[in-house]
């Protein structure tokens, strides 16, 4: 995966049992991360989506067409070694959350943001005993103390194949709450994007759209959807 065009090498692709999970074999030869560690997967649904990434590769190969892979390479070579760093910066994100910041005006966009980020944050809290508090304008006010460690010790119990995929959730969104959403599927993954750009979509109505800032909205939904598809094959349970 090192080489962006290296050319396709092996004939057959397969998955195989191994101790610690699901080993991804071309050719009867074990794959490894860029950083030469062993390519072990959790779940039999990934290493499936792996493979299929593998299999599909025509003469060259193509990375950016093998996101599963990518993302288990990331929470293997990266994720891995800085799991507690990676949690605590992730957990951060609940002290400013993007849902607790709420317009002064005009009344119409405050309306929309309490009926569409109310029921995210009612439902963190029935789910983690974390009642995260609105607040009108940009000016940080600080969250509960106990809101925040409840928040925080369910990050830190992910794997870091778990963890990959909640970094992008929360990065993307803005938002802890929603990446928690859409980790614990609370709705569907493009309804909890779309609550993440509630404010982007409500300028849009406005003035209307800008091509390249769509563009750039887009590649951030696909890349959302996709670390949502990702949780889903991490918690997938093995077969």
């Amino acid at each position: 995966m090192s080489a962006s065009r290296q050319k396709r090498f092996w004939t057959t692709t397969a998955v195989a049992e191994a101790a610690e999970g699901f080993a991804i074999e071309l050719d009867q030869r074990r794959i490894k991360t860029p950083a030469k560690a062993a390519l072990l997967l959790p779940t039999r649904a990934m290493a499936d989506a792996v493979a299929a990434e593998w299999d599909a590769q025509q003469d060259e190969i193509d990375p950016l067409s093998m996101p599963v892979t990518r993302s288990a390479n990331a929470a293997i070579d990266k994720v891995r070694h800085q799991h507690a760093e990676v949690a605590d910066m992730l957990a951060a994100y609940g002290d400013t959350d993007l849902l607790c910041y709420r317009a002064e005006a005009p009344a119409e966009l405050v309306a929309r943001q309490s009926e569409h980020w109310d029921p995210v944050l009612d439902w963190a809290h029935d789910t983690f005993g974390a009642r995260l508090i609105p607040c009108s304008g940009v000016i940080h006010q600080p969250q509960a103390a106990d809101a925040l460690a409840r928040l925080r010790d369910r990050v830190h119990e992910m794997t870091d194949f778990e963890l990959a995929a909640f970094h992008d959730l929360v990065s993307l969104s803005g938002s802890l709450v929603l990446g928690f959403a859409a980790a614990e599927r609370w709705r569907g993954a493009e309804e909890i994007w779309q609550l993440s750009r509630l404010d982007e979509t409500w300028q849009e109505e406005q003035w209307g759209v800008d091509d390249e800032a769509r563009h750039q909205a887009d590649v951030r939904r696909d890349a959302f959807l996709h670390a949502r598809r990702f949780m889903d094959l991490c918690q997938t349970p093995m077969l």
